[in-house]
């Protein structure tokens, strides 16, 4: 073993202390971000929000790699990327996605707070340059396949495992869910903003979908189960979504 390493390695107590500062950040900073880029930077010209979000996000989900190969000093990958749980995660936003458009398309999709909630996403969307079908189906297919996987990287990897190593399985579980909830009560929070209560019941389903994939990477020591669980999600959420606003989309291609 390296001498030299472990002598510029932090004691025990100082290495708590950065996990702490760590796991605290990673459960705080994206919620002020966000509030950031989707709210305050609402006031001003498009370019300007997209480059606030391309800044914010940088500093989000380069933050763990730097604290933890810089910082703690530790590797980067402790356990090879296996498929154990990606039946369980398949299965479990399977039923989460057809249970929701079920309920959408037979039972919410004309009622008050959809309708109210539409030209709010419409328009938010147009704020950020998202005024074509076309490029919906980018956004929709980028936070799909990639933004989930960050989101995964991010949440299980970092967050929750931080929290895993300073408390219980389910304390730290419902800690991350909580911190995972927190930045979508901010955007829920500006399309529902008439009916509070829906930003709140969507957000807290939203807990629950963090809640279960902390649990599956604490089970299978893998995203790849929680990351194609998400994708199956966020997938679901912009299906929706072109359900909502794939009209006024379409009206402006042609």
């Amino acid at each position: 073993m390296n001498t030299a390493a472990l002598q510029s390695d932090p004691p025990a107590a100082s290495r708590r202390k950065l996990v702490w500062f760590g796991a605290i950040f990673a459960l705080v900073f994206p919620t002020v971000i966000t509030w950031g880029y989707f709210v305050y930077s609402a006031r001003f010209p498009t370019g300007v929000q997209q480059a606030t979000f391309l800044a914010v996000k940088t500093i989000q989900f380069g933050f763990p790699l730097v604290w933890v190969w810089a910082v703690l000093r530790e590797p980067l990958i402790q356990r090879r990327p296996n498929a154990q749980g990606l039946l369980l995660g398949a299965a479990f936003s399977a039923v989460v996605v057809g249970a929701s458009w079920f309920v959408f398309h037979f039972y919410l999709r004309d009622t008050r707070v959809f309708a109210d909630a539409a030209p709010k996403i419409h328009d938010r969307l147009a704020l950020l340059g998202i005024d074509t079908l076309w490029k919906y189906v980018l956004l929709g297919v980028f936070y799909s396949l990639f933004h989930s996987l960050l989101e995964e990287y991010f949440w299980r990897w970092f967050a929750f495992g931080q929290l895993r190593r300073l408390l219980r399985l389910w304390p730290a579980i419902l800690v991350a869910a909580l911190a995972f909830m927190g930045h979508h009560i901010v955007i829920l929070g500006e399309f529902f903003k008439d009916l509070p209560w829906v930003a709140w019941l969507f957000s807290s389903a939203v807990a629950v979908g963090g809640a279960f994939w902390s649990w599956l990477y604490d089970r299978t020591g893998s995203l790849l189960g929680p990351w194609l669980s998400h994708l199956m999600i966020d997938a679901g959420i912009f299906w929706v979504g072109y359900e909502l606003i794939g009209d006024s989309l379409s009206a402006v291609v042609h």
